[in-house]
């Protein structure tokens, strides 16, 4: 082959090459085996960041721009095209002349002559904004994009590895379910712009709290998980709850606003517990929800009794839903009694589940899971009407401003049906005045400070409606919200009654709370009267009202309606 040949080839393929770049913006080269020669076009030398003067591409040194851990790749594959004549095709990075990493994607074919390659041409292409834009696809499909840890999907991906090599290894996985509590009152009251802050500083104060090695990820709202690997023993997660916790309890300092968040923290262990994904899941989740129920700030492991308690809660759940419409539900009353005279002025309704095979469900088994699926909802409003309908015959029969309360849970006051707003039109059509019922209420609503909540507190206070704030003295923050809102009556728990005695501290409690009542406005009832003692150390101490096994259990209508008669 002379150089005329040669430069005729050279100068009609880089014409080709040029006008396929100028579409393209494809760089072309060709390696030419028999004089040993490596040419490129325009375009590849741009690719570079060099041009023909201040760069002359050699065999001797192909490898001059391609970063060090793809130099085995491209010398691989040129050593299979020149030994056995085959094509290639890979996605590798480049370091340029102006130290640039770029990715590109290049491409060759062979030519053969007498069963040996004489050459190799093919072509660069600039990938980086193309690789840029899947890496940002793959980030946003597998990573949280608020505070940048792995996202559900990726968590999964995270934990069958760790699975994996924990088999291999014969080790344990630790996997620790985290809830935050009263996150949801801080996105009502200050707003999401703080509630987006707090949950990033929540994911930074999670992942000082684990190693490099563990995996912290964000499963969505807030909820996060660690996945901690090569355990020989439990310590390690116990240290990193405990650490948790306590970082967690820290105020959150957000401008001018703080907030608290309390954590429950569920943790189960592969394989002892279980060796699937999804069965490590719900584990850890039922550790958390028990964690949650004992009265958060707490981490819970997971037994085999909780997959019990699972089962159940799920058996209630699917039942709850047939309940209603098949008169499942009965309501029972026990007096509330004035202190001073004896006399029954009121009452308070109570649930009653009577299953077909089951017998007897108490509430405890069942009201936290009709507020989890929302049937609460609906149960709540069966139980005021049939309370309604229940004080009117007994304001007729008995005693013309006979109150009965019944219980209202947090989950009513977020209805968005507003349901609650068409009470005292029900009242109406039974010709009974607001003041007919009285709304007990739960700390938990009293902390709630949505503005629904305070709306329709106030809407069934305008209509006569009285309220109620059940199990005061259990709380920590009852006495901060009494003056906010407008509450008729305390009821002292039963805790504080149950060992009352004279000159005791649960005796001074009930006293300061009496005291407190009266200088505020309010009345006082006090729950879980069972002794004459019980109750004559609260009337001389000024309590209103008491109610108590030593008036009467909870009892069904008819038998209320002795209780009128001094039966």
């Amino acid at each position: 082959m002379d150089s005329t040949d040669t430069d005729s080839d050279f100068e009609r393929l880089q014409k080709l090459f040029n006008a396929v770049q100028a579409i393209t913006k494809v760089g072309g080269w060709e390696v030419d085996l028999l004089n040993d020669t490596l040419f490129w076009t325009e375009e590849t030398y741009r690719i570079h960041d060099t041009t023909p003067e201040e760069y002359t591409p050699c065999m001797a040194n192909a490898g001059d721009f391609y970063a060090p851990e793809w130099v085995p790749v491209i010398t691989l594959a040129f050593s299979n095209a020149i030994e056995k004549g085959t094509d290639f095709n890979h996605e590798l990075e480049l370091i340029t002349a102006k130290s640039r990493r770029i990715w590109v994607q290049i491409y060759g074919t062979v030519t053969m002559s007498q069963g040996k390659v004489i050459k190799i041409t093919g072509a660069f292409q600039d990938i980086t904004e193309r690789k840029k834009a899947e890496q940002e696809l793959w980030r946003q499909g597998n990573f949280d994009f608020l505070t940048e840890l792995p996202n559900r999907k990726m968590f999964r991906y995270c934990l069958e590895q760790e699975t994996k090599k924990a088999h291999r290894s014969a080790k344990r996985v630790a996997l620790l379910f985290i809830d935050l509590g009263h996150f949801k009152e801080i996105n009502d009251t200050v707003g999401h712009d703080v509630g987006d802050t707090v949950i990033k500083e929540a994911a930074r104060r999670l992942a000082s709290c684990v190693r490099e090695t563990d995996t912290l990820a964000r499963l969505g709202g807030d909820e996060f998980t660690v996945i901690v690997g090569e355990l020989d023993d439990y310590t390690r997660a116990e240290g990193i709850a405990n650490n948790l916790l306590q970082k967690l309890a820290e105020p959150f300092h957000i401008g001018d606003e703080v907030a608290y968040l309390t954590a429950s923290i569920g943790i189960t262990f592969y394989p002892d517990d279980a060796t699937e994904v999804d069965a490590l899941l719900k584990n850890a989740d039922q550790a958390m929800y028990a964690a949650k129920e004992q009265g958060r700030n707490r981490f819970q492991y997971f037994t085999s009794s909780m997959q019990e308690v699972a089962v159940a809660r799920g058996i209630i759940a699917n039942n709850l839903r047939g309940a209603l419409n098949n008169n499942e539900f009965r309501l029972v009353y026990q007096p509330i009694v004035e202190l001073a005279s004896g006399t029954i002025h009121k009452a308070e309704a109570l649930i009653r589940w009577y299953h077909p095979t089951r017998g007897l469900i108490n509430p405890v088994d069942f009201i936290h899971i009709a507020e989890e699926n929302g049937m609460i909802i609906d149960i709540g409003e069966w139980v005021f009407q049939q309370t309604a309908q229940q004080v009117a015959r007994w304001r007729a029969l008995y005693c013309a401003d006979f109150q009965i309360s019944v219980n209202t849970s947090p989950v009513q006051y977020h209805d968005s049906d507003e349901r609650m707003a068409q009470w005292f039109d029900y009242l109406q059509t039974l010709g009974l005045p607001g003041d007919a019922i009285v709304a007990e209420i739960t700390e938990g609503v009293l902390m709630d400070t949505h503005s629904e909540i305070t709306n329709k507190l106030r809407a069934l206070r305008d209509v006569g409606i009285q309220i109620s704030l059940d199990d005061f003295g259990t709380g920590y923050s009852s006495l901060s919200y009494l003056r906010k809102f407008d509450i008729d009556y305390i009821k002292i728990d039963r805790s504080f009654v149950h060992n009352l005695q004279h000159e005791s501290r649960d005796m001074a409690l009930c006293d300061a709370i009496i005291v407190m009542a009266q200088k505020l406005g309010l009345k006082v009832v006090a729950e879980g009267i069972e002794t004459e003692e019980h109750r004559n150390l609260l009337t001389a101490a000024g309590c209103d009202y008491g109610q108590g096994y030593l008036f009467s259990k909870p009892v069904p209508p008819e038998d209320f309606e002795r209780l009128f008669d001094g039966g």
